[in-house]
């Protein structure tokens, strides 16, 4: 994880928002025109580059944001130091943990990183917080998102608790395929341990394991998958 804190300039408004807004926030009806007109003027295009740190834990304040293109990776710290990620944002998502300084009781010690490039609608987190004080519809699909993203954490942890290394690296790699809607999959094997809290060692190792079992084929920064139901098998 990048130590230094850069964030871009704000960029120019480019337009009303509230068609994102209709059609990632399921509160934006039950709006008033006031409230509504509030968070299109304090939404914003952000551009990070990649390995950014947006958002550097319960301190922090940043805002809501929407990914338009690229994608965040969200991840804690051990005691040890070891970078273990939670949960990644892809294009389409919003992401709430950014703006916890606007939802009471929800304290996160997490950290926001640019995946790669990425270019996002940032709504300031005053803007939101007043929106969301003010309107229950609001303040519950933010309280419900913030949960889901709980539920994201736990789920990532339990992966790294209690399933093995060979068979958490085939489910990463088979969700991964879904995401991407594609067998051949444009990671390192340094972005797999990372994205998985394991190490490069362990992932190099179970990879050249997979392709002697002819399941996957190692590339430079590239990994194929080459017999899908023995890697579900396995995933099992």
């Amino acid at each position: 994880m990048t130590e230094t804190k850069e964030r871009d300039t704000v960029q120019p408004r480019e337009g009303d928002f509230s068609d994102l807004y209709i059609r990632h926030f399921s509160f934006w009806d039950h709006l008033t025109d006031g409230q509504k007109e509030l968070l299109n003027n304090h939404t914003h295009v952000r551009r990070f580059a990649k390995g950014t740190l947006l958002f550097g834990g319960e301190d922090d304040c940043l805002g809501v944001v929407l990914v338009k293109q690229g994608g965040l990776r969200v991840c804690t710290l051990s005691e040890d130091g070891r970078d273990v990620t939670l949960y990644r944002v892809f294009p389409g998502e919003v992401e709430v943990l950014t703006a916890t300084c606007a939802l009471k009781n929800v304290t996160y010690q997490v950290f926001v990183e640019a995946d790669e490039d990425t270019e996002l609608l940032l709504t300031d987190s005053a803007a939101f917080g007043q929106v969301a004080e003010g309107n229950i519809y609001a303040r519950c699909a933010a309280y419900e998102r913030a949960a889901g993203r709980l539920s994201d954490m736990l789920w990532s942890l339990q992966q790294i608790l209690f399933l093995s290394a060979d068979k958490r690296l085939a489910r990463f790699l088979l969700d991964e395929s879904a995401n991407l809607r594609s067998d051949e999959l444009k990671l390192t094997q340094e972005q797999i341990a990372r994205y998985m809290g394991s190490a490069r060692e362990v992932v190099s190792r179970l990879l050249k394991y997979f392709s002697e079992a002819g399941m996957v084929r190692p590339g430079r920064g590239t990994v194929t998958i080459t017999d899908r139901e023995k890697l579900q098998r396995l995933a099992r």
